[in-house]
């Protein structure tokens, strides 16, 4: 471990991401599938999917393996912090909804929106909450972890509504498409998280879309 670094400053950094990482997993899977519920498809309410409990959305690299890498890495070699991460996907069976296309529509929504209103109700906290006091105080952890869960719901959204499949942007584009548009771009869905993440890790697209985002929610706090 790195001078200046201690267990403490670890564990400490890793609860006040942690929770909020989890949250913001966990709304988003149960977003699409009570939207999906809601208009017509009970797939992932018989698999137990509509619980906030997050034990059935963890997926161990996605989940746990992924995000905890990523959190590390800043405090033990002082690179920048990006924080990524995804549960199992919420099944959705669209020829159950009552309108195939402009319900698939909102359900890919549902998860992003999920999001978004919890960066909302973070930055309303935020701007409850007391400044000052130490850095050990409860306020103050309470604050960062505000700040990271108003920022981990921002990327979380921005990054799912980039119109690729199988991101929720790509489910999106595709009940918008005419029929065979839409079969066309169907078909990448198996390689488009290669495409993603390969934009991702060679661009900054996503910290360019999400910042302004995090900008307004900030103005909002105060």
């Amino acid at each position: 471990m790195p001078p200046g670094v201690n267990a403490g400053q670890v564990i400490g950094h890793i609860a006040i991401v942690a929770v909020p990482i989890l949250a913001a997993i966990v709304f988003h899977e149960v977003a699409h599938g009570a939207v999906a519920y809601a208009f017509g498809d009970p797939t992932a309410a018989r698999l137990g999917r509509l619980t906030l409990n997050p034990l059935p959305h963890i997926d161990p690299f996605g989940t746990i393996i992924l995000p905890a890498i990523l959190l590390l890495t800043p405090l033990l070699l002082g690179t920048p912090t990006v924080i990524f991460g995804w549960a199992k996907p919420v099944p959705v069976d669209v020829r159950q909804l009552g309108h195939p296309r402009r319900d698939a529509l909102l359900v890919a929504l549902a998860g992003p929106a999920a999001n978004l209103a919890l960066a909302a109700l973070s930055a309303v906290a935020l701007g409850l909450l007391p400044h000052g006091g130490t850095p050990e105080s409860v306020a103050s952890g309470l604050r960062q972890m505000a700040v990271a869960s108003l920022s981990v719901n921002c990327v979380l959204a921005i990054f799912n509504l980039l119109p690729v499949p199988p991101l929720d942007g790509g489910r999106v584009l595709t009940a918008l498409l005419p029929r065979a548009a839409a079969r066309a771009l169907a078909r990448i869905e198996g390689v488009g998280f290669v495409i993603v993440l390969l934009v991702v890790m060679n661009s900054n697209l996503v910290s360019r879309l999400v910042r302004p985002v995090i900008t307004f929610f900030l103005r909002l706090a105060r």
